[in-house]
């Protein structure tokens, strides 16, 4: 309704598209270098021990959320935020190789510099997921869950194209229950077989071939495999170069 050329009733409320909070940016700092500290030198270095991996976490997450914060408060077009994550995300970490495990502590460190980096987000929003990714890997990576399950890459001394011979031949060799078995190379002129098992360790009890994960050795010196061994030996011997005939 227009009363004289101007509308009448009550003025529009628009909801406000930004929420400030009165909590300033260096208590986000400190809850994300609390949250890394607790991840580094708490969770992953007393059960991995990779002392090169400190570094690389710390300043991944410190530099996320250094680089998160400018974004924040930056006059910068949301395309421009996102090419600058999509440079860094054609690195490619060639440098040593990283299990599954340590790459869920990378990304983990990523996230809490990102959470540590957001001074708009409600402090107890971010306080709380900070915490939930802390509790999460601590009890994902707990060395008590599934304690006895191993994953083992193994060249055996014969040459299997059967799983079912493999399996039976590794619960013999490894003294465990195997539970998969992915053959991933047979040699037939060499006589090998290249495979990645999965098994649980017997309660109580240790493998045969634990403290020898994969190597050719450990699996030669089985109780199941001298006569194959020796006979290696002998072909190696009769075949070298300068050897009596």
């Amino acid at each position: 309704m227009l009363v004289n050329g101007s509308p009448s009733g009550p003025p529009e409320t628009r909801a406000p598209t930004e929420r400030s909070y009165d909590v300033p940016i260096y208590a986000f700092i400190i809850a994300d270098l609390i949250a890394i500290a607790v991840m580094v030198f708490g969770l992953y270095f007393p059960r991995h021990r990779r002392r090169d991996m400190i570094v690389a976490f710390l300043s991944i997450n410190v530099g996320v959320m250094g680089v998160t914060y400018a974004m924040t408060n930056a006059d910068i077009s949301l395309g421009f935020g996102l090419g600058i994550f999509a440079v860094l995300s054609i690195i490619r970490l060639r440098s040593t190789e990283m299990d599954h495990a340590e790459i869920a502590y990378y990304f983990t460190a990523i996230a809490l510099g990102l959470l540590g980096g957001f001074p708009s987000i409600s402090p107890s929003v971010s306080f709380t997921l900070m915490a939930v990714l802390l509790a999460v890997i601590a009890i994902g990576d707990n060395p008590a869950l599934f304690s006895r399950a191993r994953q083992q890459q193994l060249v055996l001394d014969r040459a299997f194209t059967d799983e079912t011979a493999a399996i039976a031949h590794l619960e013999e060799l490894l003294g465990a229950r195997v539970h998969r078995v992915q053959i991933r190379k047979v040699d037939l002129v060499q006589d090998t077989t290249a495979v990645d098992v999965r098994y649980s360790l017997p309660r109580g009890g240790v493998a045969r071939a634990d403290a020898g994960a994969g190597s050719r050795t450990a699996v030669a010196q089985a109780p199941s495999a001298p006569a194959a061994v020796g006979t290696r030996d002998y072909a190696t011997a009769a075949f070298a170069p300068g050897s009596a005939s």
